[in-house]
């Protein structure tokens, strides 16, 4: 582990720890962008120690959704979003022209009241001048049951580019059509296959399992998100070489995603174990051993599951007839 430091005022201080990825291409001088790395630090001062200059070519993260969990302290909504606009604010000046940021948020709740995160962000990547490309909804399966609402299944990605030329791979994350075969019917195309052999447009709404239970990726961070939602992005967002950067990196999944695809990454976080359990993650992956669910794994369809079966119990109480 090394000491990063910030210079100021021809002296240096001292403002956090950088872990190095061992088996990266690594050359130990700060600012290199083909060096991966972990840093032991707040985001903010991280940010401050860099020139104000153009380097990250996407900017991908889920941060803190201000709901108490045990990595954050619950603070008043306003002084929340003051907090993230600081860091989305020293984030832009930093962000190459072609370059992408991806905000990947849920709802913070309130006295029982849901207030999407995604409303409140928006005005801030705006007055930055910035384009919002998509309102990416991930999908899953999997969440808590509520008894007062409808149980919610889904979060939004926040997809915002610097400039209107920006990096976007479309073929490199096509899935597959669901009617490959299917033909044009008039026109001047009547007859021809309508579709692209590399498959579809993946589309906004993303069905992507999160990271419960049994999953493969699960670890004792309680609010990982999948890799396969970075790795779409890093697909799409980026080219080999780029530098992925995640301000709250957890257990550094937006790595991963970065690493498989010849990507760099820099990651910020600040609770020690999961910066260590990100650093074996990625070490992992640059050697081949990673366990991760792939962007495009078709959902599991568990109609041929015992479970998916109505219990006998639950049969014989829908068959008793009612009271009337």
């Amino acid at each position: 582990m090394e000491w990063f430091e910030k210079m100021s005022g021809g002296q240096s201080e001292t403002v956090g720890k950088r872990v190095p990825v061992y088996k990266s291409c690594r050359n130990q001088k700060f600012g290199n962008a083909t060096e991966t790395q972990l840093y032991l630090m707040d985001v903010e001062s991280f940010l401050d120690a860099l020139p104000e200059e153009p380097i990250f070519d996407l900017v991908v993260t889920s941060p803190p959704y201000n709901i108490g969990k045990e990595y954050e302290d619950q603070v008043p909504l306003e002084d929340y979003v003051a907090w993230q606009e600081r860091i989305i604010k020293k984030i832009y000046v930093r962000l190459k022209e072609t370059g992408s940021i991806c905000w990947q948020v849920g709802n913070y709740v309130e006295n029982g009241d849901i207030i999407p995160l995604d409303i409140e962000f928006a005005p801030i990547f705006r007055c930055l001048g910035m384009h919002l490309k998509n309102r990416i909804i991930w999908h899953f399966g999997h969440g808590l049951h509520s008894k007062n609402r409808f149980s919610g299944r889904y979060e939004v990605v926040l997809w915002y580019t610097k400039s209107e030329h920006y990096t976007f791979n479309l073929d490199d994350v096509r899935i597959p059509a669901k009617y490959p075969g299917k033909r044009s019917y008039h026109g001047a195309k009547k007859g021809q296959l309508s579709g692209n052999p590399q498959g579809k447009n993946p589309e906004d709404v993303w069905d992507i399992p999160n990271v419960k239970g049994n999953h493969v990726e699960k670890l004792e961070h309680p609010c990982q998100f999948p890799v396969g939602l970075a790795e779409r992005l890093v697909l799409a967002l980026t080219n080999k070489g780029d530098l992925v950067f995640d301000p709250f990196s957890g257990v550094a999944t937006s790595g991963v995603a970065a690493l498989l695809h010849g990507r760099v990454f820099w990651g910020c976080e600040l609770v020690s174990d999961y910066i260590y359990q990100g650093q074996k993650r990625l070490e992992n992956t640059l050697d081949g051993t990673v366990r991760y669910r792939p962007h495009d794994k078709p959902i599991y369809d568990p109609r041929g599951s015992a479970l998916s079966k109505t219990p006998e119990e639950w049969k014989r109480r829908i068959e008793q007839p009612k009271d009337k």
